[in-house]
């Protein structure tokens, strides 16, 4: 059946096309409209139809999305919840950079104008300014324009917020019929916003998906400020150097001009694809994302590289595959690893080698090494590498020097191995496992269980067990109020969503640290009581109230037995002698477990809280916890956490009738398995404690 929501935006007409071209799409529109209006039947084109092939995309992504596609030169599009602000994260550079590019034709600035770094100018996070460049250091407006682009810098685009004034984005978008996209403070200063509310809502920046390819098919067309200032933008935008959204499947050789945004919860990507059948704008925006890892295959970022493909192949049917059949030519700016394959063959076949570095980057070097390499064979001096080349040089060299044949290889016997036994514990994605006797806390069955590994956010636990062990005691600490630091409030990855200067009780702090496992509310908490925990010596006033907090926190670990432990920070952020094993988490979640004040915080789905800000206005923010298994009778806990470094975990506490059992999942290989590894483990579990109903975990 064909539903009208999925239709209501799916084909609009703006400008010129062919005469054959203008046919087909008008035919497909109207067979579309007759559907739409209950005309019934399955539409001819329906199987072309882009609503048809996106539409199931968003809706099995697990968070919002919106977006918006348009084939630049026939105005064909496809929008869905395209008018809906949304965060941008790093995504609002790009109308920073059109800002500034209507400065420079407007007067007021110019490109080759010099910028002074200086050390309060540096701000965390991505880039290479800060990392890389010292104090003093001198650059143009052109060039922090193109770090900011390329290498989405934090530092290099405060510089250019400082040139063109934090208020002229959001003055010209709204020229533009851009009233949504806005820049709201600059990057890591929160207290410099100029829309305080929106920036509690979005964070850095704001605006549509619709608004964006607005903004990208004016750029396409050379309108953008001036046709020189759209070229210039262009070429910023072609050399971005990320490529985990939209250019991760589109075909070798595409080009594509375009900026991202990541933050923990928000994800976004906007862009012009160049292909065959003429330009394309695309747009993708999502927020509230149940995957927040920062891995390779994050669920926001391949929506978005699907997303970009499905729009391609469909502006393109004819090139489905052919591209890659096309002879693929190298020359002096490729990249990746068919040049790695060149390098490496190169330094095999000239005598002598030329000692290339295997980079994948076709650079002067390698470009020698190919003439060489054609003056040797006879081939024309083209200094690129193309079909006769290819054939010259034979069968490539493997990233293996060692590889065989593959005759050998296709003429092994292979002796399997013996079938799996049926009795033993499940097979599971982790790393490493423990279970142990909620009751007891004996560990019952592991493996792996001894080694040190990474944790991520079940830090949070010993975090959480250190103010809730205060709060047994003491019962007025909860109606304590916190307030949050600049320190706190610029913590990254996960968060409570808690501003600089904005007060909130430890009693809803809790749930902020523990649910949405916020980081920044485990900084506020740390910084609050670590000086009333003391070193162990007693002494309150050797260190600051953050470090004497971390040293409670390893003291603990010792006195709970966690003799492998050691804790660096107190939320699980990658550090250097931040680890423990599974073993030791189980240990740490069995004595939390005792407390009646903690088993309420970690067995809590959703909260909600007021905070209160210095100004003295208050705002509500509601809490959704992280923990899948809260919503299956029998789970009341405990606490989830993924990094790169750890992979995703979870630590759960489950019971049947009087047992109880914990849980511990380490280096999962993605959200959803780090559920399905521990559903697993329980069944498995409960079945070799004699438990033999049909409920399902």
């Amino acid at each position: 059946m064909i539903h009208r929501h999925n239709y209501s935006k799916a084909v609009t007409k703006r400008g010129s096309q062919s005469y054959l071209h203008t046919i087909r799409r008008a035919f497909f529109s109207y067979l579309l409209l007759f559907v739409a209006q209950g005309g019934g039947g399955y539409p001819l084109f329906a199987k072309e139809d882009l609503a048809a092939v996106l539409k199931p995309l968003i809706d099995a992504h697990q968070g919002e999305v919106t977006v918006m596609v348009e084939q630049c030169e026939s105005g064909d599009s496809y929008a869905y919840r395209a008018d809906k602000p949304m965060p941008t994260a790093s995504l609002i550079k790009f109308p920073l950079m059109v800002a500034a590019y209507q400065a420079v034709a407007d007067g007021k600035l110019s490109l080759e104008q010099p910028i002074v770094l200086q050390k309060e100018d540096k701000v965390p996070g991505s880039g290479i300014l800060t990392p890389h460049f010292s104090e003093g250091a001198t650059i143009s407006l052109a060039d922090a324009i193109h770090l900011m682009m390329v290498y989405s810098d934090n530092t290099a685009t405060n510089l250019v917020i400082d040139q063109v004034g934090l208020p002229a984005t959001a003055e010209l978008m709204k020229k533009l019929d851009c009233p949504n996209t806005l820049l709201h403070s600059k990057v890591f200063r929160r207290d410099t916003s100029i829309f305080p509310e929106r920036s509690k809502q979005y964070g850095l920046g704001s605006t549509t998906a619709r608004e964006m390819v607005r903004l990208l098919a004016s750029l396409q067309s050379g309108r953008l400020v001036s046709e020189t200032a759209s070229k210039q933008m262009l070429a910023h935008m072609f050399a971005c150097e990320s490529r985990s959204k939209f250019p991760r499947l589109l075909p070798p050789g595409t080009k594509i001009a375009h900026k991202g945004g990541s933050v923990s919860a928000s994800r976004a990507s906007a862009g012009i694809i160049e292909s065959p059948s003429g330009p394309i704008a695309v747009c993708v925006m999502t927020t509230d994302n149940e995957d927040r890892s920062w891995s390779d295959e994050n669920a926001a970022d391949l929506l978005c590289s699907h997303i970009a493909r499905e729009a391609y192949n469909f502006f393109n049917p004819d090139q489905r595959g052919a591209q890659s059949a096309t002879p693929q030519v190298l020359k002096v700016g490729a990249g990746g690893k068919l040049v790695e394959s060149l390098q490496r063959t190169l330094n095999a076949r000239l005598k002598p080698s030329p000692g290339l570095g295997v980079d994948g980057d076709f650079g002067p070097a390698t470009q020698r090494a190919v003439l060489a390499f054609q003056r040797f064979k006879g081939l024309e001096e083209t200094g690129e590498v193309g079909p006769k080349m290819w054939a010259a040089l034979g069968t490539l060299v493997d990233k293996d020097p060692d590889a065989p044949d593959p005759d050998e290889v296709n003429s092994r016997e292979w002796i399997k191995q013996p079938a799996d036994t049926l009795s033993g514990p499940p097979f599971v994605t982790c790393k490493a496992w423990a279970i142990g006797d909620a009751k007891t806390g004996e560990l019952l069955w592991g493996f792996e269980e001894d080694t040190v590994r990474d944790i991520a956010s079940t830090t949070k636990m010993m975090t959480a067990y250190l103010v809730t062990s205060l709060a047994e005691k003491n019962p007025e600490i909860l109606d304590e109020v916190v307030v949050f630091s600049k320190r706190a409030d610029e913590t990254g990855g996960s968060t409570a969503g808690i501003r600089a200067g904005e007060r909130v009780s430890v009693r809803d702090l809790l749930y902020g640290l523990m649910l949405p496992s916020g980081n920044d509310a485990s900084m506020a908490l740390a910084e609050h009581f670590g000086s009333r925990l003391g070193d162990a010596s007693g002494n309150a006033e050797t260190a600051a109230s953050y470090d004497q907090f971390i040293a409670a926190m390893n003291r603990m670990a010792d006195r709970l037995g966690m003799h492998a432990s050691g804790f660096e920070n107190p939320n699980g952020l990658p550090q250097k002698g931040h680890h423990a094993t599974a073993r030791d988490l189980l240990i740490l979640a069995y004595n939390a477990m005792q407390q009646p004040l903690f088993r309420k915080y970690v067995s809590t789905p959703e909260r909600g809280s007021t905070v209160t800000g210095a100004e003295g206005y208050k705002r509500n923010v509601v809490w959704k916890g992280t923990n899948r298994l809260l919503r299956i009778e029998g789970f009341d806990g405990i606490k989830t956490g993924t990094t790169n470094a750890a992979g995703s975990c979870l630590v759960s506490r489950g019971s049947r009738g009087d047992r109880s059992l914990i849980v511990v999942v380490l280096g999962a290989t993605s959200t959803d398995a780090r559920y399905v590894d521990s559903r697993n483990l329980y069944r498995w579990a409960w079945h070799e404690l004699g438990f033999r109903d049909n409920t399902e975990q």
